[in-house]
């Protein structure tokens, strides 16, 4: 996938119903008509995907996962696997998103868990990274930042598909989010992580920003250097906002 083609994933989180689907509908429909250079994906809750992923069927939206249980199968109540996300279509999955992270304490080993078990059952993983406000206030956001770089991406990604989301804690459904500056200096400590990581195929993975992306600041934010796209909370529930997002990335 080029860099020059921006990614932009829509994660409904625990939001929708049957009804929402008329959502996925309308912005697939209004891609196939555009014929928009973008890479759309939407992830929506894991009883949606299989819903999601019919109605769409043929389109231009991809289907993904929030997150998968590092075991293939087991005696863990409520969770969902890979291998049962991909059987219900999904073709990606999100990782160590920071709500992951501090509801439910996840580390940087169970997101690297996650991701191998991802790569194993064929989903491209969408990794999550980012500081703390109070990270940031001391000036330890690219130090933070690239440690969980480090600690959440296993050596096996090399050679694959995958994306990282950088998502600062403190902006994330707040409404707040870094300068362009800001942004920019995180993404490029990303990509010297990764390229230091993996080689050229560090230059190859889109590195999204997330964190209270909406129709007002997506075009600048997706104008940063080294911004690869954008990873959609609220904003990707209403066809309008989210389409205006994905059309700022043209």
């Amino acid at each position: 996938m080029k860099q020059s083609v921006k990614m932009i994933v829509g994660n409904w989180k625990m939001n929708g119903l049957a009804a929402q689907i008329d959502e996925a509908r309308e912005v697939d429909a209004v891609l196939r008509s555009e014929q928009a250079e973008s890479r759309v994906v939407i992830c929506p809750p894991a009883t949606l995907i299989h819903r999601v992923k019919m109605a769409l069927e043929g389109g231009r939206v991809e289907v993904g996962g929030q997150d998968c249980h590092a075991e293939s199968c087991g005696a863990f109540t409520g969770s969902a696997s890979a291998e049962m996300l991909a059987d219900a279509g999904a073709t990606l999955v999100i990782l160590g998103h920071s709500e992951r992270r501090d509801a439910f304490r996840e580390s940087d080993a169970d997101v690297s868990a996650k991701v191998e078990s991802a790569l194993a059952y064929g989903l491209e993983p969408i990794i999550c990274v980012g500081e703390r406000s109070a990270d940031r206030d001391t000036g330890r956001a690219v130090e933070v930042v690239t440690a969980q770089v480090a600690g959440s991406l296993p050596a096996s990604l090399e050679g694959k598909a995958f994306a990282v989301a950088y998502e600062p804690i403190w902006a994330i459904g707040t409404g707040r989010t870094p300068t362009t500056g800001e942004i920019a200096e995180v993404h490029a400590a990303i990509r010297q992580a990764l390229v230091d990581r993996f080689g050229e195929g560090g230059r190859a993975a889109p590195i999204l920003y997330g964190g209270s992306v909406n129709p007002g600041n997506a075009a600048a934010i997706l104008r940063t250097p080294d911004v690869g796209g954008a990873l959609v909370g609220g904003a990707s529930l209403k066809a309008h906002d989210f389409l205006a997002i994905i059309r700022a990335a043209h």
